[in-house]
């Protein structure tokens, strides 16, 4: 069973809440959140409620302070929790919408997508096997966004505001 823990402070201080499954809206269990525990389970914690906004990939650990997530800022709004995987991976990335244009099949990780895909922009990918994060630099830096399996027609599916991707990688999960 997964559970994470938000405070208020850093470094575990101030008020907090464990939660244990997904939540849409954090808002009435605490106002900010400058630290998390991770205690089991592996979670994508989301800057707005109803799983928007700036999006964090959190495995078992202590983070701190919101720089060791790679926060953007103190706010958390909702949270889900993702299964562990143990199957192959395959996604089909394209550089145009609606699975057009150039395509190439991935099954590994990936620290640069132009030296790769010779393109530095995905506008649709189909996840057909597996969790995976896409980045928005080379070399897993900057904002990240969880893709679970499934057909992502256009960038604003995976909650991008530009096709811009530097790198991916699989979300790979212990039991």
């Amino acid at each position: 069973m997964g559970k994470i823990i938000f405070y208020e402070g850093s470094n575990f201080q101030g008020r907090h809440w464990e939660c244990s499954s997904d939540c849409m809206d954090t808002f009435r269990h605490f106002n900010c959140c400058n630290s998390i525990r991770v205690s089991g389970g592996y979670w994508v914690a989301y800057e707005k409620p109803h799983y928007m906004g700036y999006q964090y990939i959190l495995g078992p650990g202590e983070y701190s302070n919101y720089h060791s997530w790679m926060g953007f800022n103190n706010c958390i709004r909702s949270c889900q929790m993702f299964p562990p995987y143990r199957g192959s991976y395959k996604m089909r990335v394209y550089n145009r919408p609606d699975m057009m244009g150039h395509m190439m099949e991935f099954m590994d990780d990936c620290p640069n997508v132009y030296d790769r895909f010779h393109y530095r922009d995905i506008y649709s990918c189909n996840v057909m096997e597996g969790y995976w994060i896409f980045y928005e630099h080379p070399n897993y830096r900057g904002r990240q966004f969880f893709l679970r399996p499934g057909e992502y027609r256009g960038y604003g599916d995976w909650g991008c505001h530009n096709p811009m991707v530097g790198s991916f990688r699989r979300m790979r999960t212990a039991m």
